[in-house]
């Protein structure tokens, strides 16, 4: 890292509602659970637990084009609504993602997703800060998304009923 240079540190959040009750929504947002609605980009690869499955103290990787990421669960609490990971890409960036729910009523949960992005290396600050840009705009994305999964799995359920 260079000594002279500061190393930029970014916070960015955003906000969308999941139109589904509170418990069914906070199940959304392990790293397996995730994979029903991020797509293709999406695929974590488990170390710990195996096989893979959403609880506390998850760790696993991600391929971001040519980097790993490598993740760790540090909160896992679907009853509060709580969860948050740690990602660490070696010499570019330590990231805190922070997701927060909150039960709107019988059918609609508020989703606050916080990304703090810190460099690792002042060499890389502008691509921090667009990696931070995306971030705070990924709103209606993941909204629409989880919306998706959620109807495909609405007419699953309607189709084995019949």
């Amino acid at each position: 890292m260079a000594q002279d240079a500061t190393c930029v540190h970014v916070s960015t959040s955003f906000n969308f509602e999941v139109r589904a009750e509170f418990a069914r929504a906070a199940q959304l947002f392990g790293p397996e659970s995730e994979k029903g609605w991020a797509g293709e980009r999406w695929q974590p690869k488990f170390a710990y637990p195996q096989p893979g499955s959403d609880v506390p103290g998850t760790v696993f990787t991600t391929q971001h084009g040519p980097h790993t990421s490598i993740w760790v669960n540090t909160l896992y609490d679907v009853a509060d609504g709580r969860m948050q990971y740690v990602a660490v890409i070696p010499g570019v960036v330590a990231t805190v993602v922070d997701v927060r729910l909150k039960s709107e009523g019988s059918d609609a949960t508020k989703v606050a997703v916080t990304y703090v992005r810190t460099a690792l290396d002042a060499a890389v600050n502008e691509d921090v800060r667009r990696m931070a840009e995306h971030d705070a705009v990924s709103g209606p994305e993941w909204q629409e998304a989880i919306a998706a999964l959620l109807a495909s799995q609405a007419d699953g359920k309607q189709r084995e009923s019949r």
